[in-house]
């Protein structure tokens, strides 16, 4: 099979999963297993653990960008692997988490309260959008369509990076306010 037909396929894929993912978050986020009937314990201890995972994702990623530029293709590509993989486990682990347990309310006020809402947002906003860029950006790289790959790369990292980073920075301003 060609790479163009290759990427015709992945592409449908990739199209449903940066549907599917999104649809399935939303609606277990609004799932909470107690309300069900189910005796499951809170995980409350997984949001430090999820955020941290998140900045973990941020510090692959930015190691993945220094392998490339230092011309290290097969670490560049095993942490963007791992980078993925940790994007994953922070899904299910996040997930886990709403279902499991009540959300907790951001209790800032002023401006800060405004700060925490427009960072909230665009996280959530940026980390629909940048599935397909992922795993678009992915894609090429493994049929071999490397200057697709760095042209959508470009756009991919920042994104990818600042959903990693928001996602601590969110963690953080919430932290104070679990139950």
């Amino acid at each position: 099979m060609s790479n163009l037909a290759q990427e015709k396929k992945y592409k449908k894929i990739i199209t449903g999963l940066s549907i599917v993912i999104p649809l399935a978050v939303a609606a277990l986020f609004g799932v909470n297993l107690k309300d069900l009937g189910f005796n499951v314990e809170p995980l409350t201890f997984l949001p430090p653990i999820y955020a941290s995972i998140n900045g973990l994702t941020a510090v692959i990623l930015i190691a993945a960008v220094i392998a490339i530029k230092k011309g290290n293709v097969k670490l560049h590509e095993q942490l963007n692997t791992v980078a993925i993989a940790c994007s994953l486990i922070f899904l299910l682990l996040y997930i886990g988490y709403h279902m499991s347990s009540n959300s907790t309310s951001f209790g800032g006020e002023g401006v800060l309260k405004y700060v925490y809402y427009f960072i909230l947002f665009t996280h959530i906003v940026l980390s629909i959008i940048v599935i397909p860029f992922v795993l678009t950006t992915y894609m090429r790289a493994k049929l071999g369509n490397f200057p697709q790959h760095k042209k959508i790369a470009k756009f991919t990292f920042p994104l990818w990076l600042y959903v990693a980073v928001t996602g601590v920075i969110v963690y953080l301003m919430i932290s104070p306010y679990y139950v």
